[in-house]
């Protein structure tokens, strides 16, 4: 104000940046490469597992052929959702709202200049509209399909039933405003990540 001593602070607010891709794309192994470097990364998939515990009576009433006992049991209930849309959906509806309030949460909490968040339904869920700029890790569907069957344990068919459920990569691609590909050579995937961060770090 003119003729005033006073002068106001404001908090700057942290570049928030979402980390997506599809399966076997490589996004965490990018989470763990910026952590290493000193980055704050907030995992969805991290959430997501804290919010089925904490939702678990309610999963339960809605998934009684899940659990035993009134214990969850994620293999059980992965089996069921990832076989039905609708109940997919359902369980979706009860996870998402408590993800999404738990990640506004801890963004409110990080004071670095750039934050990341690793959310792999990033686009299908529309949490786009709540971030600066999107960064999607992508690899050759092959390439992705082998790495979740030795991760994970999946079949082909499973592996790729999953990837039908998402957005074609193609199409986040399209949509991003960063892109690394990850071929399975980690020294370039490193070099990428760290040209990322030099532009990141120039931003406005």
């Amino acid at each position: 104000m003119k003729g005033s001593d006073r002068t106001e602070h404001f908090p700057i607010m942290p570049l928030r940046v979402g980390i997506t891709g599809n399966l076997g794309s490589g996004k965490s192994t990018v989470a763990a490469l910026l952590r290493r470097r000193g980055y704050p990364v907030l995992d969805a998939d991290a959430l997501a597992r804290e919010g089925r515990k904490a939702l678990a009576g309610r999963i339960c009433q809605a998934f009684p052929e899940a659990c035993r006992g009134g214990v969850l049991d994620e293999k059980a209930l992965a089996r069921i959702v990832f076989s039905d849309q609708e109940k997919l959906r359902t369980l979706e509806g009860l996870l998402h709202p408590y993800v999404r309030r738990r990640l506004m949460e801890e963004m409110d909490r990080q004071t670095a200049p750039i934050v990341f968040l690793e959310i792999p339904l990033l686009f299908e869920v529309g949490w786009e509209k709540a971030l600066d700029r999107v960064l999607v890790v992508a690899a050759p569907l092959e390439e992705r399909l082998m790495r979740v069957q030795i991760r994970s344990g999946l079949s082909r068919e499973e592996a790729l039933s999953r990837e039908a459920r998402q957005l074609p990569q193609e199409e986040k691609l399209r949509r991003a405003d960063y892109v690394l590909w990850n071929t399975g050579d980690l020294r370039r995937l490193e070099e990428g990540v760290e040209v990322l961060l030099r532009v990141l770090e120039s931003s406005p």
